[in-house]
C-alpha cells in the first residue's frame, strides 16, 4: 500500500462500496473536500407515515427477517457488557484506500452508499461503537486485508440515497422511513503485513470466513477466532 505525499493529494474521497442484489460490485466516488463526516440531516423530509408525493401511498419502514431466524443470528445476539465484535469492510484502493482514510479529517469517514440489504442490516443493526473492522482492498492486485478501523458512530440514515445528484440515489427511499444506513469509521492502524485473499483462501482456519463464503457483500462479520488468525498471519506467525 503506497502512501501519497500530502501536497499531491486530491480532496479526501472514499469508496462508496456498493453491492447490488445481482452480486455485482460498483464503485462510486464521493468527494469529502476535507470535511469530516456530516451529521446534518437530509434537507428533504416528510412526516412519518405521510403519503409519498410520487405515488400517494403511505410508506412503511423497510422490514427484515427476524434476526434470530437468520444465518447471522449470532451477529445480532445480545452482547456481554463491554463486548467488542469484529467486521470487515471493503474499499477499492484506487477510489479510497486505507491511506486515504488515515489522511481524512480525524482519520474518519462515513461508510455510505451501501445498497445491499444484508450489508445494510450489518451497518444498521449489527455494528456498535467500539467494534473493530478489517479494512479490505477489493479489486486489487492482490485483494487483501491491509488495516484496522473502528466504528465511531452507529448506524444512521444514508443521505446519499436521498440525493438525486448522487450516483446511488434511491428514488424508493425517503427521509421519514429510511431504507439505507451508514456508520462512521476511524483508522486504527495498518497491518504489519497485508493478508491477501489467496492466503486467506489457503488457510484451513479461515475456510468458513464470510469474506470467502459470501464474497458479494461489502460488509461482513468476522469471528473472534478468524480475527486472531488474520492478525497472526499479518505478523508472520
Amino acid at each position: 500500500m503506497s502512501a501519497k505525499k500530502a501536497a499531491a493529494r486530491k480532496p479526501a474521497t472514499r469508496k462508496s462500496v456498493v453491492t447490488t442484489g445481482q452480486g455485482k460490485a460498483a464503485p462510486v466516488k464521493t468527494t469529502r473536500a476535507g470535511k469530516a463526516p456530516s451529521s446534518t440531516p437530509p434537507a428533504r423530509r416528510r412526516v412519518a407515515g405521510a403519503a409519498s408525493p410520487a405515488t400517494g401511498a403511505t410508506r412503511k419502514a423497510p422490514q427484515s427477517m427476524p434476526y434470530e431466524q437468520g444465518k447471522w443470528a449470532h451477529v445480532f445476539a445480545r452482547r456481554a457488557p463491554g463486548e467488542v465484535r469484529h467486521w470487515l469492510v471493503k474499499s477499492e484502493p484506487d477510489i479510497f484506500s486505507f491511506s486515504d482514510l488515515q489522511a481524512a479529517p480525524a482519520q474518519t469517514t462515513s461508510w455510505d452508499s451501501v445498497r445491499n440489504t444484508g450489508a445494510r442490516n450489518f451497518l444498521r443493526d449489527g455494528m456498535k461503537c467500539g467494534d473493530l473492522a478489517f479494512y479490505y482492498h477489493s479489486n486489487a492486485d492482490p485483494s487483501a486485508i491491509v488495516g484496522i478501523c473502528e466504528v465511531v458512530r452507529e448506524g444512521y440514515p444514508d443521505h446519499t440515497a436521498l440525493d438525486p445528484s448522487h450516483a446511488y440515489f434511491d428514488a424508493g427511499s425517503d427521509a421519514a422511513t429510511p431504507t439505507w444506513y451508514m456508520v462512521d469509521v476511524r483508522a486504527v492502524r495498518p497491518l504489519t503485513c497485508a493478508v491477501t485473499l489467496p492466503e486467506i483462501k489457503a488457510s484451513a482456519e479461515l475456510k468458513e470466513m464470510a469474506l470467502v463464503k459470501v464474497g458479494r457483500l461489502s460488509v461482513v462479520p468476522v469471528t473472534s477466532e478468524e480475527w486472531a488468525v488474520v492478525l497472526r498471519m499479518s505478523e508472520g506467525r
